[in-house]
């Protein structure tokens, strides 16, 4: 494949600023990934931006192990920004055309490109008031609220709102950002990702054809452009070519910088009961379908920094990792109490152990009961990151009701210092803001911890993670995923 010219793509994104970043970061990456087979893919994209399992034909695997795993796909760009001015239905219809050129050249689905629309908060404040209340859906159990809220600092995060949090290592206080539009580009070719970047940033190139670039001169700023990646021993293949002191401890199967698979396929809901409209498990909002956003959803975006020397409980990049760092510590901090495996005769090396353990349901009372010390061993009272998340997580018939779509990243945003680290790009699927901030302090549990005096470092991985970003955006159905109700305005 002819992915465009070179110096058209580096003079491009030179001029873009931001959007060199996220090309940086596949080149630097890239090299590490390799693109599975995915033969007979879904060719019609759902309404539901974001339910891509019928464009991942490579059947769910299990890698020697007794889980199965649905890898997505490998390499992942978000992409915010704001907009200069309030769009108009010319601007509408040119967002139609900038996104239907790229399904024309690159075939949706993961082997090639699945892109995403949403938007936030400013964008919604840009359009006139009685237009959004007519159409936003809000909440079932609150109907003078939104399902689109801003989003809070969580109970963990490094803030003027929460006085007496700090971390050990990234101290940096979280930022609520103000972004009006986030594009979400995924697919296994870095190569391609770059090349679409790059026709955004005006190349006006596209898969070696001249295609004249979105015309957003004067309408959209990008923000930031950051890049994950998914695939497994990829984080392990990073820290060795990057000499990372802990690259040793990595797992060799893990698609993910801590150690374990988070891909599982029970671990994630059906798309439908993501939605604003719901399933007959669960109907969060008042949305019913055929009101203008009933296939959407809420897409929360965070940027966390990772303290993976702390994760290993190494004091400093020379120590060798204590007590704390073995594995069947690390699988409580990740799972749940007691360990669920025993790990290897050397607790360190090469992850202490296997990397594909169940994401096992064990209900919305199991974090309480190890908190009280109850099953643990010794009764010790602590929580796993798990437990914790399945105390809101699922609906009342077990199902969940996220789809989380995380991944490592390395690079230097928000770092202090301004050195690439390892990084854990976030973003979830759910029916409601209001869902994910109950969601975000189910996952920290400070009530738990208080209550009944669980130490700070038995409670799951919160210690490990400085969120330094969040926005919480609508995701729109796919019919309405340019510039939603410009056309009614």
């Amino acid at each position: 494949m002819d992915s465009g010219a070179p110096m058209n793509r580096r003079t491009a994104l030179k001029r873009a600023g931001v959007l060199a970043v996220a090309l940086g970061a596949l080149e630097a990456v890239g090299p590490f990934s390799f693109a599975p087979v995915r033969v007979g893919a879904s060719i019609v994209p759902s309404d539901i931006q974001f339910d891509i399992s019928a464009f991942l034909p490579v059947p769910p695997q299990n890698y020697g192990s007794d889980v199965q795993f649905q890898m997505p796909p490998v390499h992942t760009v978000f992409l915010t920004a704001a907009l200069e001015r309030t769009p108009t239905q010319a601007d509408q219809a040119e967002m139609n055309r900038a996104l239907g050129v790229l399904e024309h050249y690159y075939p949706w689905g993961a082997a090639h490109l699945v892109t995403f629309v949403a938007y936030g908060l400013p964008y919604f404040g840009r359009l006139p008031g009685s237009l959004v209340a007519r159409h936003m859906p809000r909440l079932a159990s609150d109907a003078h609220r939104y399902v689109l809220e801003e989003a809070r600092p969580g109970p963990t995060d490094v803030s003027p709102a929460n006085p007496g949090i700090s971390k050990f290592r990234y101290n940096v206080n979280v930022r609520i950002e103000r972004n009006d539009l986030l594009f979400t580009l995924r697919g296994d070719d870095p190569g391609i990702l770059s090349d679409v970047l790059a026709w955004f940033a005006g190349s006006g190139r596209l898969r070696g054809r001249a295609v004249a670039s979105p015309a957003w001169d004067g309408l959209i700023r990008f923000t930031s452009s950051r890049h994950m990646f998914a695939q497994m021993g990829m984080p392990k293949a990073v820290a060795r070519q990057h000499h990372l002191p802990y690259a040793d401890f990595i797992q060799h199967q893990s698609p993910m910088w801590m150690g374990f698979a988070d891909q599982q396929v029970n671990g994630a809901g059906p798309a439908p009961v993501c939605t604003f409209a719901g399933t007959s498990a669960a109907h969060l909002t008042t949305a019913t379908q055929g009101d203008y956003f009933d296939n959407g959803s809420i897409q929360h975006l965070s940027h966390v920094i990772l303290d993976m020397l702390q994760f290993f409980d190494m004091d400093n990049e020379e120590k060798p990792p204590g007590p704390d760092g073995i594995y069947t510590e690390r699988v409580q901090y990740m799972f749940h109490a007691p360990s669920i495996a025993a790990g290897h005769k050397n607790p360190y090396a090469d992850g202490g152990g296997p990397a594909l353990l169940p994401n096992e349901n064990r209900g919305p009372h199991y974090a309480e009961r190890t908190a009280q010390g109850i099953g643990t061993v010794g009764r010790q009272r602590r929580m796993g990151h798990l437990s914790c998340l399945q105390r809101t997580s699922r609906a009342a018939d077990g199902t969940p009701l996220h789809i989380r779509m995380d991944g490592p990243g390395f690079d230097a945003m928000d770092v202090p210092g301004g050195v690439n680290q390892p990084k854990l790009q976030f973003t979830i699927f759910v029916p409601s803001a209001e869902f994910f901030r109950t969601l975000r302090s189910s996952q920290a549990s400070l009530d738990l911890q208080d209550k009944y005096g669980v130490a700070v470092e038995d409670n799951g991985l919160e210690r490990f993670l400085t969120a330094t970003r969040r926005q919480n955006f609508l995701i729109p159905p796919r019919r309405h995923r340019a510039f939603p109700l410009t056309e009614l305005t």
